[in-house]
């Protein structure tokens, strides 16, 4: 583990860049490996002090296939490529003030500034995220190697942290190694809140985690949005939270600039209205009291024998089976039904059993035709399901006759 402390200590979570006068309205872009992530929080503090701007790189990968351009505006201080797991990968920008009124809105929900273990990909926004709150704070974040992860290394890392207040931010699949391993459940329940987020988080993990006294604290965000900005269904700080017919759309200083070249995916995604600027999750959700639900992809639907199947909704109660809270859901083309639920798991599960779990909770159109068993569920270094390879796997399978 690294530990590294910022020299700076105030004004950076409540202030953006004050240019001098005259000054160039680019700014170079500083492409930067993830391998070494202190130079990653080094080359960010100053982007978000107006140095060059960053753009972190995962080694050994190609990025996206055009190359990134030399300079970028002036305002933009921060480039994160997205995995594009359901879709084509895109460049979002950045501004250091959105970056920093995300980080002074996630301290005051979470009681204020503290000490991070930093367990995720920095190539990713929310491995940024810890870095740029930790830079916000001046506080002290520790850094796990890149690679593997596992409950040992975790707890030698928490061990290591010197804050008043410990924050950590870790993916499910990484939550399930810690409360597996009994020395790093406990020093996880030492601290003051434990972010998850990346993907859904299956009841029974939470109600372990819960058990074992960890301060759980459920993240909702994207890239766009500077990470997460909805805490256990609450949009903090000035976010705001609508439904555009049944689509979850995010108003808020930590909104991005948009796409880095690509102006009309931006004026698609990131759209005006009443004197807000709203960006477009295509996320289905419900909205009760205040309080945001996500339920699913609005692309994430398919039609099987004329009804129309949320995945999504599939994928909880499939999960909720003992053994299958990493399975996925995907689609399969099925010349009788158009197409149909297919679950991609690495534990065995009974195929009747499951059809009559999701029929009785979803009705008889969402029951999974098929089950197709994996070593390893396809994953993404940010710790999602890398969807597009799932999709790929199910489609490839020979399905399991299951039409009854």
């Amino acid at each position: 583990m690294r530990s590294w402390r910022s020299g700076r200590r105030s004004g950076l979570r409540t202030r953006g860049i004050t240019e001098p006068p005259g000054s160039s309205v680019t700014r170079a872009l500083r492409v930067v490996p993830t391998g070494e992530p202190t130079a990653v929080l080094r080359a960010l503090e100053a982007a978000l002090t107006g140095g060059d701007a960053l753009l972190p790189q995962q080694p050994g990968t190609r990025g996206l296939a055009a190359p990134p351009p030399e300079t970028v505006e002036r305002r933009i201080a921060l480039v994160v490529e997205t995995s594009g797991s359901t879709g084509a990968g895109k460049r979002v920008a950045l501004s250091s003030e959105a970056l920093l009124a995300g980080a002074a809105a996630a301290d005051a929900a979470l009681g204020g500034p503290g000490g991070w273990v930093l367990a995720l990909p920095t190539h990713y926004i929310a491995g940024i995220n810890v870095l740029t709150r930790s830079i916000a704070a001046g506080t002290r974040p520790v850094v796990l190697p890149p690679g593997h992860f596992d409950a040992v290394t975790f707890a030698d890392a928490a061990d290591a942290l010197v804050a008043d207040r410990r924050y950590t931010s870790l993916v499910p699949v990484q939550l399930a190694r810690v409360l597996d391993d009994p020395r790093a459940a406990a020093t996880l329940a030492a601290f003051d809140a434990v972010l998850v987020g990346g993907q859904a988080t299956p009841t029974a993990l939470r109600e372990q985690a819960r058990a074992a006294g960890v301060r759980l604290v459920s993240t909702y965000g994207a890239s766009e949005t500077s990470g997460g900005c909805v805490y256990d269904g609450v949009p903090f700080g000035t976010v705001r939270a609508r439904l555009v017919e049944g689509e979850l759309q995010l108003s808020g200083p930590m909104l991005a600039e948009g796409y880095l070249d690509d102006p009309e995916r931006t004026a698609t995604a990131f759209v005006e209205d009443d004197g807000h600027r709203w960006y477009r999750t295509n996320d289905a959700a419900t909205i009760e009291s205040g309080r945001v639900r996500v339920t699913g992809r609005l692309d994430d639907v398919i039609v099987s024998g004329g009804e129309k199947v949320a995945l999504g909704a599939v994928e909880r109660v499939v999960r909720e089976e003992p053994g299958q809270s990493a399975a996925v859901v995907t689609r399969r083309s099925r010349h009788r039904w158009g197409e149909v639920p297919v679950v991609v798991t690495e534990v065995p599960v009974d195929l009747a059993a499951l059809r009559h779990r999701v029929g009785g909770a979803l009705g008889r159109a969402a029951r999974p035709a098929a089950v197709v068993l994996v070593d390893r569920v396809p994953m993404l270094a940010s710790g999602k399901p890398d969807r597009r390879a799932i999709a790929a796997l199910a489609a490839a399978e020979e399905p399991r006759r299951a039409d009854g």
